[in-house]
């Protein structure tokens, strides 16, 4: 009889610690991988950089300007090709048509050079140069103004080739265009389809190349503050995000890495724990 309590308190003892280690476990699993745990930081960290982009050289842009006369606007637009439709290729040097911006559109931009200029039509080299997207608008209004060309343009600006590349443990790993002025870390890792469940959320880096060499910010994806008040929030063109792999992953490329780690190791360990317990008391009860 003696044994019989015995080895069922033993066997109870066992279920409520491994329940307390299956709790425990999950709780700091949901820890390790719930973005931005302390929300109340938020609101007043959310504004603490908001830097627009900065054309640079090998930068592309397009520039679209219109005004009342449409054949004026023609001589200071780039030509633009279509593909083939029906077997026709089409051409038109007249800008942006209604109806003809698609995206199967072969669009001619500028090319920002080393010296930070672009070449335009009639008006010749425009210094764009660490200029935001807005900032070259301004510009290009003036100068037409200035050379009595147009008295009422209508000026558009737009990215072309800038781009942030996100790798390592996401969804869809990849360079992703960059298509409007503030584009914040949390548009690039959507547009990667998130991290994976394996992906480190206190453990991603973010390199930056400046003119006064590379800037590399680490981020913990939990924290509001980590995010939200560092000037990696809003993103330049050519960043590269990489996210690390949990210590799991890592260890899923050595063979048999994560075996003593696996609830299924632990529970076998329980398991021969209980049978040892039941052994040495029914080894003790005998002796009496």
């Amino acid at each position: 009889m003696m044994y019989i309590m015995n080895k069922l308190i033993y066997g109870k003892l066992c279920f409520v610690l491994l329940m307390m280690v299956a709790l425990f476990s999950s709780c700091n699993t949901q820890k390790k991988i719930v973005y931005i745990q302390d929300t109340e930081n938020m609101m007043k960290l959310k504004t603490a950089y908001e830097e627009n982009i900065t054309l640079k050289p090998e930068d592309q842009i397009f520039i679209i300007v219109s005004c009342r006369d449409p054949q004026i606007s023609a001589m200071f637009n780039l030509p633009y090709f279509t593909n083939r439709i029906g077997g026709v290729e089409s051409y038109s040097s007249s800008g942006f048509v209604a109806g003809s911006y698609t995206s199967a559109n072969n669009v001619m931009g500028y090319t920002v050079d080393e010296q930070g200029e672009i070449d335009f039509p009639i008006l010749g080299k425009l210094k764009v140069g660490g200029l935001k997207r807005l900032e070259v608008v301004d510009l290009v209004k003036q100068k037409l103004v200035e050379s009595n060309q147009i008295k009422d343009p209508v000026v558009s600006v737009e990215y072309m080739n800038l781009g942030v590349s996100v790798l390592g443990e996401v969804v869809r790993p990849g360079r992703f265009r960059i298509d409007r002025d503030h584009f914040s870390f949390f548009d690039a890792l959507g547009m990667a389809g998130d991290l994976t469940i394996n992906g480190q959320r206190k453990d991603v880096t973010l390199i930056r190349h400046t003119d006064d060499g590379d800037q590399v910010f680490k981020l913990d994806l939990t924290k509001a503050s980590s995010i939200y008040g560092s000037q990696a929030y809003y993103l330049q063109q050519g960043d590269v995000i990489y996210v690390a792999p949990t210590s799991k992953r890592a260890r899923e490329s050595s063979v048999n890495g994560n075996t003593v780690r696996s609830a299924g190791f632990w529970v076998s360990i329980a398991s021969a724990a209980t049978s040892v317990a039941v052994l040495v008391t029914n080894l003790a009860v005998k002796n009496k």
